[in-house]
């Protein structure tokens, strides 16, 4: 057999020596992980790559759930929270940053912290703060520094129907009442507030408010009948990271992310004994 002089190159070479391209969007989401897969870290990371954006993450918590609920809930430290913002800011820098569950007031300090220090860009707060049926989720020092540390450096806030109450002090029953929760919720010092209808009932289920000082937009699309709703509020504030860090204005990019998730909730999985989660790979199947 004739030898060659050339050298044999090999295709994996290639690719661990690849400059990297700037032009990709990265987003990341600062939240828990979801075992179940369907919200959280989870749904996400797979939202952010329906959108073609590169994600990254910084976990806060580990769950131990499935379609049935939450059995486990054990909390990272904050030095490690912030380890990781750190890590993915000194090397590859981000686009667009979401927040999920951050399960205690020292996370939620250490959150706001990098967020102020680092000048975390396009922050969209999801303040999971109260389960869409009225659960709370988080002790009460835990959303005192949640409204008064992490909330004012949000472009945009997102509560659901209970965690708006919360922040405005109002019961919310009509349209008109979301309307003045969004207006009420604004000066907390959030660039814009998108109080959610997920947990509105009748014709409001699914109708949400946004409010950012000039303009009250009431967003509605079609309501798709599924009980495999887990991990909405999750996916809707990915969406809405994954559209910032694309470059789409901030009402398109909600816009958008609202369109996204009526086509995964279309596409729900069917999946486990108890709530599946939304498609979020529904092109795919």
């Amino acid at each position: 057999m004739q030898r060659s002089d050339r050298p044999i190159v090999s295709p994996f070479r290639t690719v661990m020596t690849a400059i990297p391209d700037s032009s990709i969007p990265i987003a990341m989401t600062i939240a828990g992980s979801d075992s179940g897969g369907g919200a959280g870290i989870q749904a996400d990371l797979r939202t952010f790559a329906f959108h073609r954006v590169h994600g990254t993450s910084a976990l806060t918590c580990i769950t131990a759930q499935n379609t049935q609920g939450v059995t486990r809930v054990d909390a990272l430290p904050p030095e490690a929270v912030t380890a990781q913002v750190g890590a993915v800011l000194n090397d590859i820098g981000v686009q667009a940053v979401k927040t999920g569950m951050l399960l205690n007031s020292d996370i939620i300090a250490a959150v706001a912290q990098q967020a102020a220090e680092r000048h975390l860009p396009n922050l969209v707060v999801d303040p999971v703060m109260v389960s869409r049926t009225g659960a709370q989720l988080i002790a009460d020092e835990a959303i005192a520094k949640l409204r008064h540390d992490l909330i004012p450096l949000a472009h945009i806030l997102t509560p659901n129907r209970y965690e708006a109450q919360m922040l405005s002090g109002l019961e919310i029953q009509t349209l008109e009442d979301m309307k003045t929760a969004a207006q009420k919720i604004l000066p907390l010092g959030a660039h814009a507030v998108l109080v959610k209808g997920g947990g509105m009932n009748g014709e409001l289920r699914g109708v949400d408010v946004f409010f950012d000082g000039d303009r009250l937009e009431i967003l509605q699309t079609e309501t798709v009948d599924t009980a495999d709703t887990h991990g909405t509020g999750c996916t809707l504030s990915a969406a809405i990271a994954a559209n910032l860090a694309l470059g789409h204005p901030l009402l398109s990019a909600v816009q958008q992310a609202k369109a996204y998730v009526t086509e995964a909730l279309r596409h729900s999985l069917r999946i486990g004994h108890g709530q599946g989660p939304v498609g979020h790979f529904y092109a795919l199947l």
